[in-house]
């Protein structure tokens, strides 16, 4: 096998060569466009943003902007609102406010329902404050301006409309604008200051802006940028953006000579303002990428060359039995099954995620990397060497040996509804969303490329099959990730180490936070992560565990676990890095940025906008093969539980060929079931669909862990204590759904301790195990270990 996975990888080692050696980068030199146009004639005094909705004051009356933007309709002024009284306007989430220059001044929230205005109870603002400017911090609403005795003064009021006071920005001089993006806060002065506020490092000067902010213009736009209109020194004004993450400006356009924008308002992507006699407005456009003919090319070897495996193995082992199709006939060497899981463990959703993580904060996560490695320590030496030495091909036979069958049966039950509806179509369906976003390439065709191809390798394969294939995708992600690395480093110009000298000098390298705020990625929160999300739930994780199970000996199984914990380091590294290096392009090339496309689509646009024609491909195989191995991982873990569980526990004489072909034919179903779900979320409400995942394994998992710890900590637990413990945890983790009481990411470690406590007290009830217990918990497993 060995032989054909080398010739696999010299063949892409050598493609990578040709491609970087035959190839250039695109060459465009901005990905931003600006559509310009023009709103209908009006004789408005003054034009307000509420949202997506323009407001016109004109003779005393009040006009919308039609859905169509070709006229302006008359709507009916709110009983004792003077629209002559309205000075300005902000939206907040999906609050509008209107600020009244009345006496005392005070803040109007309004609606806009079926082109009519709908306002609620009006707000009065903090006392005695002179030339208040309005801005939005997520759902609350701001207000900047001097106090009565001429010092600054900065204001946030709640959805209650309770106000509470930040400290005044530096120096004394009136504001121009403010607004909040993603927790912080971002202010120009009249002095010419561009400043933020943030919980942790309070107000800092920013690059100056190299102009003046004109008022009215400074907005948002997409997840981290913000787009104002500046007024140089030559009197040109510049529509302009700044990019929250990196600190970068860039002019976008350059306005036509002639006076200076009034009256300026968000519209859409952009910005509207009167301008001799004119409404004009600009809005800003992003671009995609389609992939070219040599992309497609590598994409497709690659595919078949996964697809070539697969039926490599099938022609090789026509007449394997079980375990040679659910456990690789207890083969696999421990390095081959610690990289296949790590393939398993780092979906695609990983590799998106984490670059665009690093991008946009620091290193802090990679925190649950090293914490998860001496939770593995703990899982190889104490856990897995349990399991291997039953020679179990389902990890839910444990709980039948060691409790009772009906906990085996239904366990697997749900845990098969968990990898289907909770994980599997997740994978597939993310990563196709943001190929699909950056390139133009159909969600569609994406998800069937995935679920197609892995459905075929891994059915016809087995075990063996999903296992090398996962070597290879190891090696092809590896690949890909450090080409992009070293991409940005030669692109640059600059060394290494000044580099991350410039990076270090921002804390975007930051690792461990010792502090004990909850609200944080603290290294105490990782190390509760680790023991729940680790220690205690990988026993019960089939996908994981099967792995595992695929070695020689209880030896060779928990050197896997070590193989698997010395590649998470590493890993770590490199995918932080490449948000950290993404971090330094855009840093000194902010142009190449699509302001509109969300931070998780980072470095997917990197991949399609800058690395050479073919090496984009490879890339991208990439994704695809951090998708396709946890993909295949479910698929042959799903069909191993279903043939082993319910088939040969049910049936009344099952033979080891049905079996496999039971396996076989349910690896094709789960996989169409996947691509169906995948496909149904490509039509609905993403966040929604993706939320309900996070909280069905929350909700039905966290027992079953709780069982496996009860089974292999304790003597004392029992059958009818761990069936209680199951059952109350479930129904205690419901209510908490049900009544909203924590956030979802809590369920998993609520249901796991209310299992672990409610059944062992529930099993000093009944009478103690009878059977023997020996090999079946950890009390002894030392002494029990044999060399191999």
């Amino acid at each position: 096998m060995t032989r054909v996975c080398s010739f696999v990888l010299t063949s892409l080692l050598a493609l990578i060569l040709l491609l970087v050696g035959s190839t250039t980068a695109q060459a465009d030199s901005s990905l931003t466009t600006v559509r310009d146009g023009q709103l209908p004639a009006t004789q408005a005094e003054a034009v307000f943003a509420l949202g997506g909705h323009l407001l016109a004051r004109h003779d005393g009356q009040l006009q919308l902007l039609s859905a169509d933007g070709k006229s302006w309709q008359a709507v009916a002024t709110p009983a004792g609102l003077q629209p002559a009284q309205i000075r300005s306007a902000v939206s907040a989430g999906a609050q509008h406010w209107l600020l009244i220059d009345d006496a005392p001044a005070q803040l109007l929230p309004v609606r806009v329902h079926s082109e009519q205005l709908q306002p609620g109870a009006a707000l009065a603002l903090p006392e005695g404050l002179q030339q208040p400017v309005l801005g939005s911090l997520g759902d609350e609403v701001m207000v900047a301006g001097l106090g009565s005795d001429g010092l600054p003064q900065l204001h946030v009021a709640d959805g209650q409309g309770r106000w509470r006071s930040l400290p005044a920005w530096l120096g004394n001089a009136p504001p121009l604008a403010v607004q909040g993006s993603r927790g912080v806060i971002y202010l120009a002065d009249t002095a010419g200051q561009w400043q933020s506020w943030s919980k942790d490092h309070g107000w800092q000067l920013l690059a100056p802006a190299d102009g003046q902010i004109l008022p009215g213009s400074l907005r948002t736009l997409g997840q981290a940028h913000l787009l104002m209109l500046v007024k140089q020194a030559d009197d040109a004004v510049v529509l302009r953006s700044f990019h929250t993450i990196t600190g970068a400006w860039y002019s976008i356009q350059t306005l036509p000579a002639g006076p200076a924008p009034q009256q300026i308002v968000s519209r859409g992507n952009g910005l509207a303002w009167h301008q001799d006699g004119q409404w004009l407005s600009s809005e800003v456009e992003g671009s995609k990428h389609l992939l070219r003919n040599l992309d497609w090319v590598v994409i497709v070897l690659y595919l078949l060359a996964m697809l070539g495996m697969g039926l490599w193995f099938y022609l090789r082992d026509q007449n394997s039995n079980t375990a040679d199709y659910f456990v690789g006939g207890r083969s696999i060497p421990f390095w081959a099954a610690g990289i296949s899981l790590y393939a398993t463990n780092t979906s695609s959703i990983s590799f998106i995620a984490i670059p665009a993580k690093a991008f946009d904060t620091n290193w802090q996560y990679l925190t649950n990397n090293l914490m998860a490695v001496l939770g593995l320590v703990f899982v190889a030496i104490w856990i897995v060497p349990i399991l291997r030495r039953l020679d179990l091909m389902s990890v839910f036979s444990y709980l039948e040996t060691r409790f009772h069958p009906a906990i085996r049966l239904l366990s697997s039950a749900l845990c098969i509804i968990m990898q289907i509806g909770a994980r599997m179509s997740v994978i597939l369906f993310l990563p196709a969303l943001a190929i699909s976003t950056i390139t133009g390439l159909d969600v569609v065709w994406s998800i069937m490329m995935m679920g197609v191809f892995t459905i075929i390798y891994s059915t016809i394969g087995g075990s063996k099959a999903v296992i090398w294939t996962d070597v290879v995708q190891v090696l092809v992600m590896f690949g890909g990730a450090l080409f992009a690395i070293g991409y940005v480093f030669w692109s640059s110009g600059a060394n290494l180490p000044e580099l991350m000298s410039a990076a270090s000098a921002q804390n975007k390298t930051q690792i461990f936070d010792f502090s004990f705020d909850l609200t944080k990625a603290t290294v105490w929160g990782f190390i509760f992560l680790v023991v729940f999300d680790v220690v205690l739930t990988f026993p019960k994780d089939q996908v994981l565990m099967q792995r595992a199970l695929s070695t020689k000996s209880d030896k060779e199984a928990g050197r896997s676990i070590w193989a698997f914990a010395a590649i998470m380091i590493p890993g770590g590294f490199v995918f932080y890095g490449i948000g950290t290096a993404l971090w330094m392009y855009y840093r000194d090339n902010p142009e190449r940025l699509n302001p509109l496309l969300p931070i998780d689509a980072t470095f997917p646009l990197f991949i399609a906008a800058e690395l050479p024609a073919g090496v984009t491909g490879l890339i991208i195989a990439g994704i695809f093969a951090a998708a396709m191995s946890t993909l295949s991982s479910i698929i042959n873990s799903v069909g191993t539980l279903i043939s082993v569980d319910f088939y040969q526990k049910l049936a009344k004489a099952p033979d080891e060929k049905t079996a496999v072909r039971i396996a076989e034919w349910s690896g094709v179903g789960v996989g169409v079931i996947g691509i169906v779900i995948a496909l149904v979320m490509s039509r609905y409400d993403i966040n929604s669909l993706f939320d309900v995942s996070i909280e069905l394994a929350g909700l039905l998992g966290g027992g079953f862990a709780g069982a496996y710890t009860l089974g292999m900590f304790t003597r004392r637990a029992n059958a009818p204590g761990v069936a209680i413990g199951v059952t109350g945890s479930v129904l205690i983790t419901l209510v908490c759904w049900w009544f909203s009481l924590v956030h979802p990411y809590f369920y998993l470690a609520i249901s796991i301790a209310l299992c672990i406590v409610i059944g062992y007290v529930a099993s000093l009830l009944f009478p103690a195990p009878q059977q023997s217990l020996e090999g079946l918990t950890i009390h002894g497993t030392k002494k029990q270990q044999q060399p191999s």
